[in-house]
């Protein structure tokens, strides 16, 4: 029998469509496990780069399905939990920003189910289950495409507990120093965690906040030069941030963010816009936090 699919696919904790393989939890282990000198550099350096996540028909149809759901007449754009045409502070770049697009897109939807994705995520994680925080969607036009400020993810994340999160960067175009890519500053991941900043705002603005040390290892970032379909896992402390895209090429990309299961809410209000608020201490689970992946589920 056909699944008829309600309007917000937050609904469905399992794969809606055809565009990635459903395979057992053993099976999707055994084909997609990183070898372990790439769990130790992860470990070491904060993030792990050049993961293949996507193939080819993968990328272009997220890239249809991104271009209809940034339109802001789209009949689901209520979904959004937030959505910015612009999070550039500067009048002359532009960043699209914008979470929950998971709700509202088949592809967005079922690339949190990616065995590519999940497999890496619980291995990062020590071998736990996987469950869903939330995504983004981060879009920098050619010529004129605005930063991403250095900043650590969890400074953001503090209404969830413990810190025992993980971050996927996808891209859907090839990413370049020229269009603006990621960068990381390794090893930072084991700095305290610092102030929360602008995300489009100055691009250096969390350097009045580090060290003298810390400056002088800020001074060794690294760029994320990766092909379209691949994607970067980076721990919730690396400092990272992304720079303008002046070149001829545009730079899209989206954010898979998660936990292991068993984090718990820190705070009494509302996580994320329009969701229902989880007690303080109580357990993320849910219909907006699913489960993605647990080896002990077989």
């Amino acid at each position: 029998m056909d699944i008829v699919i309600k309007e917000d696919l937050s609904h469905y904790h399992q794969l809606v469509g055809d565009l990635f393989p459903s395979l057992s939890v053993e099976e999707a282990w055994e084909t997609y496990k990183l070898p372990e000198e790439k769990i130790k550099f992860f470990h070491k350096n904060g993030y792990l780069t050049h993961v293949k996540i996507l193939e080819e028909e993968q990328v272009n149809q997220l890239r249809a399905e991104l271009e209809e759901v940034r339109n802001p007449n789209h009949p689901k754009h209520h979904l959004f939990y937030e959505f910015h045409s612009n999070e550039s502070t500067d009048p002359d770049t532009v960043l699209f920003h914008s979470l929950g697009h998971w709700r509202i897109s088949e592809g967005f939807h079922d690339v949190l189910w990616n065995p590519r994705f999940v497999v890496v995520a619980s291995q990062l994680l020590g071998d736990k289950a996987v469950r869903f925080w939330h995504d983004q969607l981060f879009c920098k036009p050619a010529k004129h495409g605005g930063v991403v400020a250095w900043h650590q993810d969890y400074s953001y994340w503090t209404r969830t507990s413990p810190m025992q999160h993980l971050t996927c960067w996808v891209g859907l175009d090839d990413a370049s120093a020229e269009n603006g890519c990621l960068h990381y500053i390794p090893g930072s991941h084991q700095w305290d965690l610092l102030d929360r900043i602008d995300l489009g705002g100055n691009m250096e603005s969390l350097k009045d906040h580090l060290t003298v040390e810390q400056k002088a290892q800020y001074d060794q970032k690294v760029a994320v030069e990766m092909p379209k379909g691949y994607g970067s896992f980076h721990h919730p402390l690396m400092v990272h941030g992304s720079y303008e895209n002046y070149s001829n090429q545009s730079r899209r990309a989206f954010v898979l963010n998660v936990f292991a299961d068993g984090t718990r809410s820190n705070a009494n209000e509302e996580l994320l816009q329009g969701v229902p608020p989880i007690a303080k201490g109580e357990k993320m689970q849910g219909q907006f936090f699913p489960l993605l992946f647990d080896r002990k589920v077989v």
